[in-house]
């Protein structure tokens, strides 16, 4: 199973990032690129545990959903997501949050498994990881850019 690993310091509290981490709001404003907006369940404000968002996007030119779920929750420092459907096999997001030097580290930790067996495998070295790299990055550079002004 791929994994993504994401290390981001932040110069802002460490509540204002979780919670901006788990805004359907700031999450959709920070993906516009992909016409990603969240369609069923949670549809805005913070996602909790137990909850469910569908999200609807653009992807590789294609229209796309993908349903999470909130399994594990411990503000301010941890939340995970993880896929319930779409176009993965499965994925599991964790979102970690820790204070050094009064920054906020926050560490994504994102595990996938493609479909399609051997030729997911494939795409996972071809373009796969790099994409939602990629997409992780912008995300992260978005909430950096967002908490930061927050905290002024």
């Amino acid at each position: 199973m791929p994994l993504i690993t994401l290390e981001t310091i932040i110069d802002a509290d460490i509540k204002t990032c979780f919670d901006l981490s788990r805004n359907i709001d700031f999450h959709t404003e920070s993906l516009k690129h992909s016409k990603e907006k969240a369609i069923a369940g949670k549809t805005s404000g913070l996602i909790e545990l137990g909850e469910t968002v569908t999200w609807e996007a653009f992807h590789f030119g294609v229209k796309q959903q993908l349903t999470s779920k909130i399994t594990q929750f411990n503000s301010p420092n941890y939340f995970v997501d993880e896929m319930v459907s779409g176009v993965f096999k499965s994925f599991k997001h964790e979102h970690i949050f820790s204070v050094q030097n009064n920054k906020t580290i926050m560490v994504d930790k994102f595990y996938f498994k493609s479909p399609f067996g051997v030729l997911g495998k494939i795409a996972n070295v071809l373009f796969l990881k790099k994409y939602m790299s990629n997409l992780l990055n912008t995300r992260n550079k978005s909430l950096k850019i967002k908490a930061e002004i927050l905290e002024k």
